[in-house]
């Protein structure tokens, strides 16, 4: 007679963490010090018991991976260990799991309703539900919050829906800056492109303007949040939103682009809308302009010079980059920052946040280059 075949693990559903290891239990007895030793040691744990305990323990681990205080280095510095420590704590915080049953129900006392929640990010439940990192499983219940309550944008006169994974305009000096410039602009008939969309709102900034503008993003949660964005805003006949990874073909007379603005890895998808490996985002981008944009055309290009205060990149490394793709800036704007992070002492990188700056740098084709277009 065959042994019976061993049971077989539970389904893994998360979207952004990789399965499980080796398991081991944990409830409502255990201790943040055991839980965060015995995770170090690469055990992921498997929760059992009262939902309000294990929300508890995730932020006792997490206060016991904040940084210790002490002397600040120099930004470069400060910067590689707060990455590290992020990384660090991603990976460690998503091993502390929940059981998921069929619905989305959550398999502990008193958890809340996160179905709804959890569909916008994983879709239908299967039928024999799993595990999911509790930090996942949060994160997804406040973007569903995000997104219900949306993101008040006075330039606009309304509010943009956040999706989950998709960056939202809190930072609000750069769509202020492209709302400026645009103020004195007629854009009726004029064709524009929105590069790295994200929630649509300068394309919709472009749109009310008159503007027939495409609107570009690589993440499909993205153009499927730009596509209902502007559906609530009645700018879906202005705005068409397509999946890319940069820009559409043919060419524009307005092309506007915020890209990310750090060149070093993300660690989530969401981190895609500021961190930029190798700069390679802005080095393309920079590359294709000139065969996008139509005569006389000029581009909006919205940057913070976080990177040069940090010492990623090197002082008048835009310029250079900028001369080299066969443009030339023809006007400025600025802004100091004003987010929340630039005001927070205690921020590790709070002395470069704090004289940050964001600019608007109007680009056209060289006359050069222009002389060549043809």
């Amino acid at each position: 007679m065959s042994e019976p075949s061993p049971p077989r693990p539970p389904r893994w559903l998360s979207a952004t963490s990789r399965p499980p290891g080796r398991t081991g239990p944990a409830d409502d007895r255990t201790r943040a010090d055991e839980a965060l030793r015995r995770i170090r040691a690469g055990e992921w744990l498997v929760y059992a018991g009262d939902f309000r305990n294990a929300r508890q323990l995730l932020v006792a681990l997490a206060r016991r991976l904040e940084p210790r205080p002490g002397v600040r280095p120099d930004p470069a510095e400060a910067f590689r260990r707060e990455r590290h420590r992020r990384r660090e704590a991603h990976l460690l915080l998503n091993r502390l799991l929940v059981p998921v049953g069929p619905g989305w129900k959550v398999g502990l006392a008193h958890a809340p309703d996160v179905a709804e929640a959890l569909r916008d990010i994983l879709g239908e439940p299967p039928a024999e539900g799993g595990l999911l990192p509790l930090r996942e499983l949060l994160g997804a219940v406040g973007a569903r919050e995000w997104r219900r309550k949306g993101v008040e944008v006075p330039a606009l006169g309304g509010r943009v829906h956040p999706h989950h994974g998709v960056f939202a305009p809190v930072r609000g000096e750069y769509v202020e800056l492209v709302a400026a410039e645009l103020a004195g602009r007629d854009l009726a008939g004029r064709r524009a492109f929105d590069v790295g969309t994200g929630t649509g709102v300068l394309a919709f900034l472009a749109a009310r303007r008159g503007a027939s503008v495409v609107a570009t993003d690589v993440e499909p949660r993205a153009v499927a949040c730009a596509r209902e964005n502007a559906e609530r805003l009645g700018l879906a006949a202005a705005v068409e939103v397509r999946e890319a990874s940069l820009f559409p073909e043919g060419r524009a007379d307005l092309v506007l682009c915020n890209p990310p603005w750090i060149p070093a890895d993300a660690h989530t998808p969401l981190e895609r809308a500021v961190y930029d490996p190798g700069g390679r985002f802005l080095s393309d981008f920079l590359a294709g302009l000139p065969s996008h944009l139509a005569p006389g055309g000029e581009a909006l290009l919205v940057l913070s010079d976080l990177a040069e205060r940090i010492g990623l990149v090197a002082p008048g490394w835009l310029e250079t980059a900028i001369g080299a793709a066969g443009l030339e800036r023809v006007a400025v704007r600025s802004a100091p920052a004003s987010h929340p992070r630039a005001r927070d002492e205690d921020d590790p990188l709070h002395l470069a946040r704090a004289s940050e700056v964001t600019f608007l740098h109007v680009l056209r084709v060289a006359a050069s280059g222009a002389a060549g277009m043809g």
